[in-house]
């Protein structure tokens, strides 16, 4: 890799090199002078933009999770198409992310694991996020009238939670079993029922 300079070398290439630094050596014997060297610079420069190591583990397992929250954050947005349609795409492509960040890096995946345990406020402000997207949705179903719930907010925290199986990554081992799509089909057919208007039997 080609020395970095002062005026080259930036945050986010820094997490880049990190990355490749955590995936060559795993969390545990991960370290700053790794990254450094992995840069070519010294690990003073590193710490100019990261104070600490923890800030750096902080970040880059901030950038990982921003990730999958922009590619959703597009569905979430998209008004011009009935809610019910995004809420099924939002939640099959927040499934999708994880089965391809699992299954297409498995190395970088597990030290994630390990990163996210660890993290101070990262995964919870990625899980409000979450949430928070879940309830901008529903709340476009109510007004529509598609959906019919007295608490928007509730409701999608009920959703993401039941739909954990499909997204935690401590259910990883089962996203490729056979049938795994069948069943996220049938609960977000259930999900979506239960959100719809009771008709008067």
């Amino acid at each position: 890799m080609a020395p970095q300079t002062s005026e080259t070398l930036t945050a986010e290439r820094i997490l880049e090199a990190t990355e490749e630094v955590l995936r060559r050596h795993g969390p545990a014997k991960a370290t700053v002078v790794d990254v450094a060297r992995a840069l070519g610079v010294s690990h003073g420069s590193v710490y100019r933009h990261f104070r600490t190591k923890a800030a750096l583990r902080e970040a880059v397992t901030k950038r990982w999770l921003d990730l999958t929250s922009q590619t959703l954050s597009g569905i979430t947005a998209d008004e011009g198409r009935a809610p019910e349609a995004r809420l099924r795409d939002w939640l099959t492509a927040l499934f999708e992310a994880k089965r391809r960040k699992a299954g297409d890096d498995p190395e970088l995946f597990a030290t994630y694991m390990v990163l996210t345990a660890d993290s101070g406020t990262a995964v919870g402000e990625h899980l409000a996020d979450l949430t928070g997207q879940l309830t901008s949705i529903i709340e476009a179903g109510v007004a529509s009238g598609a959906f019919a719930t007295a608490d928007p907010a509730a409701s999608a925290r009920a959703v993401f939670h039941a739909t954990g199986r499909f997204h935690d990554p401590g259910y990883s081992e089962v996203w490729e079993r056979p049938g795994i799509e069948d069943d996220f089909t049938a609960v977000v057919d259930l999900l979506l029922h239960g959100l719809r208007p009771q008709r008067p039997s």
